[in-house]
């Protein structure tokens, strides 16, 4: 083996490093095409998600009944990026690890919070703000945007490791089935649901919580 200095060796080891995670990332795919409901379904059933539409260019619930919305297919480690925005006072969210089969979506998967804080009763508890990983683990003040407003979120998900990003800062990183993460929902309500949190592989989902709230720019890449 030839001899390096060691800056040569950290830039090839840096090289390498950047190359292995390339190559450990799929391509990005969109996951909504901007003009149409194709590849998403209604949580409860394999059909249309009552109440949602497509309006200029995004994914919109305009308020009242409806169903939870998730994506056909189903994801185990991946990156998703998305934007969203609420009417005043809305509330919703976005699911991850979606297993089927269940009373309602939130009994199994994570969600990240979306919600208007300021115009919000649940903006008043930082377990329950917007980018939280609702009721588990806070979201920090001073991220969102007023109501309105697009919000870029990022959700990693490698294995059990988890990472929520709102508007380019990392708020949220937990460990799924950890001591840390066991004792969080055994004090919690997810405690009288067992299969919360448990799936490996799941649906994306995004919440009818009666609120008007519209997702844009939906896109993700899957994780070796």
């Amino acid at each position: 083996m030839m001899n390096m200095s060691p800056r040569a060796s950290c830039a090839l080891l840096m090289l390498l490093t950047c190359c292995t995670t390339a190559a450990m990332a799929g391509d990005w795919r969109p996951l909504f095409d901007g003009h149409s409901l194709a590849g998403w379904r209604a949580y409860h059933h394999e059909g249309p998600a009552a109440g949602w539409v497509v309006q200029d260019g995004s994914l919109h619930f305009p308020g009242g009944e409806g169903d939870d919305l998730i994506t056909a297919n189903t994801y185990s480690s991946f990156e998703l990026e998305l934007e969203w925005k609420l009417a005043p006072g809305g509330n919703s969210g976005i699911f991850y690890l979606a297993a089927p089969g269940l009373e309602q979506i939130y009994m199994g998967a994570p969600e990240m919070q979306v919600l208007d804080d300021a115009g919000h009763v649940d903006g008043a508890s930082e377990l329950t703000s917007a980018g939280a990983n609702y009721g588990l683990h806070p979201a920090p003040r001073g991220i969102v945007r007023p109501a309105g407003e697009w919000n870029h979120v990022r959700i990693l998900v490698r294995g059990r490791e988890v990472e929520h990003w709102l508007n380019g800062q990392q708020i949220v990183t937990y460990t799924l089935g950890s001591p840390e993460w066991e004792a969080l929902v055994a004090a919690s309500k997810f405690a009288a649901w067992p299969a919360y949190g448990r799936a490996t592989s799941g649906h994306i989902g995004l919440q009818d919580h009666g609120d008007p709230v519209w997702f844009r720019n939906i896109r993700l890449r899957e994780l070796d």
